[in-house]
This record gives C-alpha cells, sequence and structure tokens, in this order.
C-alpha cells in the first residue's frame, strides 16, 4: 500500500479506538459508585482515614474541577479496562497484515500471556495499597492528620496500578528478543547482576519512598526476569541441537582436515578426461 493508504488506515483505526473509548466511559459512568468505592477501600480501610468527625474518609477537595477531572478519569479508566479486546484489535488489524505467519502465531500466543501479566501486576499494586500508605503516614508527627485530596489519591492509585502491570510484562519482552535471535541465553548471564540492580533500582523509582512497594515490585520481577532466563536457556539449547554449527562464534576459524582423501576415479570421468584432452588438442 502507498504510504498515504497507511495513514488513511491508521486514521480509520484511530478513530474506531475513540468510539469504543467513548462507549466504555459511559459504562464507567454507569458504574462510576462501585468503581470509586472498589478504588477507595485501600484507604479508606486505614485508621489514618478516619479522622473526619462522625467517620467516613478524610479524601478532600481542594478545587471546583477536581470533582469533574476524577470522575472523568474513572469513566476512561474503565472503559478502557471493559473495552480492552475491542480497542487491542483494532490496533491488532493494522499491525497484522505485516507479520509473518510464524510473528502472528507468537503473537497469538503474548498478547493474552501480557494481558494475564498486566492483570497480575496491577492487582498486586492494589493490594499492597493499603500497607504502603500505613507506612508513609508512620512518618507523621502525633498532632498531624492525613488529609490527602482525591485527586492525588486516584492518580497515586492508577499510576502504581499501570508501573507494576507494565513492570510484569518486560521479563515477556526478553523472551519476544529471544525468540527473533536478538537476544542469546549468554548475554542474559552475562548481565544477570546488572540486570538484577536495575529491577531494584527501577521499582525504587517508580514506587513511593518506602521499602513495601519497592520490594512488592522489584522481588516479583526478579523471579519473572529468572523464569524468562531459564525459558531463554532452554530455547538456545533446542536451536543449537537443531543447528549443529550454532554453537560456533562467527568469527571462530573452522576446522580443516589434513589428510586429504584419495581422489575417486570412475570410468565416466576418465573418458571425460580424455575427452577434454583431445579438444583441447583440436583446438
Amino acid at each position: 500500500m502507498p504510504l498515504m493508504d497507511h495513514l488513511r488506515e491508521l486514521r480509520n483505526r484511530l478513530a474506531k479506538v475513540m468510539l469504543i473509548l467513548g462507549l466504555g466511559a459511559v459504562v464507567g459512568f454507569v458504574f462510576y459508585d462501585r468503581i470509586w468505592d472498589f478504588l477507595s477501600r485501600p484507604y479508606c480501610s486505614l485508621p489514618a482515614s478516619q479522622v473526619v468527625e462522625g467517620g467516613g474518609c478524610s479524601l478532600i477537595v481542594t478545587g471546583p474541577f477536581d470533582a469533574f477531572f476524577v470522575a472523568f478519569k474513572i469513566w476512561l479508566f474503565a472503559g478502557a479496562m471493559v473495552t480492552a479486546p475491542l480497542w487491542l484489535y483494532q490496533l491488532w488489524a493494522f499491525v497484522a497484515p505485516a507479520l509473518h505467519k510464524s510473528e502472528k502465531k507468537y503473537a497469538y500466543i503474548f498478547a493474552p500471556l501480557a494481558g494475564i501479566l498486566f492483570i497480575c501486576g496491577a492487582a498486586l499494586a492494589y493490594t499492597i495499597t493499603a500497607l504502603a500508605l500505613q507506612m508513609l503516614f508512620g512518618f507523621l508527627p502525633e498532632e498531624a492528620d492525613p488529609y490527602l485530596t482525591i485527586g492525588e489519591y486516584l492518580s497515586y492509585m492508577l499510576i502504581m496500578m499501570g508501573m507494576f502491570g507494565i513492570g510484569f510484562v518486560m521479563p515477556l519482552l526478553v523472551v519476544l528478543l529471544n525468540i527473533a535471535g536478538i537476544l542469546s541465553h549468554e548475554a542474559i548471564a552475562k548481565w544477570r547482576r546488572v540486570i538484577i540492580f536495575c529491577a531494584f533500582l527501577v521499582a525504587a523509582v517508580l514506587t513511593p519512598a518506602e521499602p513495601v512497594s519497592m520490594l512488592a515490585l522489584a522481588v516479583p520481577l526478579v523471579v519473572l526476569f529468572e523464569i524468562a532466563e531459564l525459558f531463554c536457556f532452554l530455547n538456545d539449547r533446542r536451536r543449537k541441537r537443531r543447528d549443529p554449527a550454532g554453537d560456533l562464534d562467527d568469527d571462530q576459524i573452522s576446522d580443516l582436515d589434513d589428510q586429504p582423501s584419495d581422489l575417486d576415479y570412475t570410468p565416466s570421468s576418465l573418458e571425460g578426461s580424455d575427452s577434454e584432452g583431445e579438444s583441447t588438442k583440436r583446438s
């Protein structure tokens, strides 16, 4: 297809994605109260949140548009989660014609697996939110009360769930690079310590300044990385068994046999050589 046709196809797919997200936002609008109760439950379960007289969570609003922005974020969040198979299919329909048959096979396997890993990471972030906030509130002086704005808390929840989900998907990228032949197990084993250090460093940067969230993200990342490394090891062994020269270095000199075998003369080869000699003499 010409470039303009590709751009038109991309425009049409993106328009369909926006329409699907808009319809999903309607679902988020209908179930807004239930979704907010679910997202605010970790904070509301803490004793530190019950600082308002008469009970209830102490989430506050500081601006006239805060309530609308919070509701709008929840509508989009719920709509994106509910309609994820539909808008992901639109992206897949745009990319699929450029893939080979084997690449499509791997995509059918790894796309659902990536979704499951993302959901597991988001669920873990939701589970540890209460413990992480309780540890952060532990640094407050005795005379101070925690009053969080509703926008700050929602942003914290969505960012944590998103970062944990993306972090759980990253080891799957290592497997894909190994299957594509770009990343070998030898390279992974060589940089294992650096990768583990980077996992803890990334977890410390993405999560708040407390050890609970950092360890909750870093430890599963290291475990998933080790599983990915094991897969790469087994895949490289299978690849070497199929290719006898697969374990040779590109710069390695091949072994030559210094004892050549005897020439095998046959009557046909002798006749061919005689005819070639006569034709040479005639010429």
